[in-house]
């Protein structure tokens, strides 16, 4: 346990991993500003006993004013950033307009880019800080239908090596989670998504569509090795208190094979495997 309170700001706690490691931190001593986008579940997390505020990663004036409230409230210092709010569009990439993805990489990239930009400083000031990063096995290995998705996680992959060249020295460690399936509210944020941006019906994939939709429709885990949030809560757990935290956390069995797998198998032979992992030819 820790010897004296640290805070923490979390993104996207109204589900899933936020919402997890919002609890699970609380309770081990940390100080949790969880927030999310929609008042209602602000109000929820509330009503949870958490320290909970409003924050849209899509708008910047909303990031900023998080951030003035958690600096207000600990006297301009914050321990931890973790962010962690994102969402996934599903589709091919032939079918993606611009503004779709314009939309992926506005919450999955630029948010966070935005929210981390303004908590360094912070962190420069008081010699020390964590910034820890939700990505994706989808960040270093893609799966067809999943382009948005993948983009943005390989973007953010790339932005966050670099930071972590740039952020060497000052007492700032950052690392990035990279998960597989977890038990979330995931698929059924990207079935909304899909329907609100995908025009299957005219598409030359809508085959393929048919079962994804199947897939995403599915009650309970979707895929084997499908782990509970607490499997991540581990991770950000060593993220924060290890003297020396680990650069990349693989969490769940695919990350741990697709990562062996990307490093011995030719490129060709990795996409064989990759289409069949995408479901692709599934009826």
């Amino acid at each position: 346990m820790m010897r004296q309170e640290k805070s923490l700001l979390i993104t996207g706690c109204s589900s899933g991993i936020g919402r997890c490691a919002a609890h699970g931190l609380r309770d081990r001593g940390y100080r949790v500003f969880a927030t999310a986008r929609r008042m209602e579940d602000v109000q929820k997390l509330l009503d949870e006993g958490l320290e909970a505020l409003p924050l849209d990663l899509d708008d910047g004036s909303s990031i900023e004013g998080a951030v003035e409230t958690v600096l207000e409230r600990t006297n301009g210092r914050l321990y931890a950033l973790f962010n962690n709010g994102a969402y996934g569009q599903p589709g091919a990439v032939e079918d993606l307009t611009p503004d779709v993805l314009r939309a992926q990489f506005e919450t999955n990239l630029f948010g966070w880019h935005d929210l981390t930009r303004r908590i360094i400083p912070v962190m420069r000031k008081q010699g020390e800080g964590r910034i820890i990063q939700n990505s994706s096995v989808l960040g270093f290995v893609v799966m067809a239908y999943r382009g948005a998705y993948n983009a943005s996680k390989y973007a953010l992959e790339g932005l966050t090596d670099t930071l972590r060249l740039e952020l060497r020295g000052s007492g700032i460690h950052i690392s990035l989670i990279e998960p597989g399936p977890i038990e979330s509210r995931f698929r059924a944020n990207a079935l909304r998504k899909w329907k609100e941006n995908i025009d299957a019906q005219h598409s030359f994939h809508r085959e393929q569509y048919r079962a994804m939709e199947k897939r995403l429709e599915k009650e309970g885990p979707a895929v084997p090795f499908t782990l509970p949030p607490e499997a991540v809560l581990k991770k950000v757990i060593h993220a924060l208190e290890s003297p020396r935290p680990r650069v990349r956390y693989y969490v769940t069995f695919p990350t741990h094979l697709f990562g062996a797998l990307k490093r011995l198998l030719p490129s060709r032979a990795l996409d064989s495997l990759l289409l069949k992992a995408s479901g692709v030819g599934k009826g």
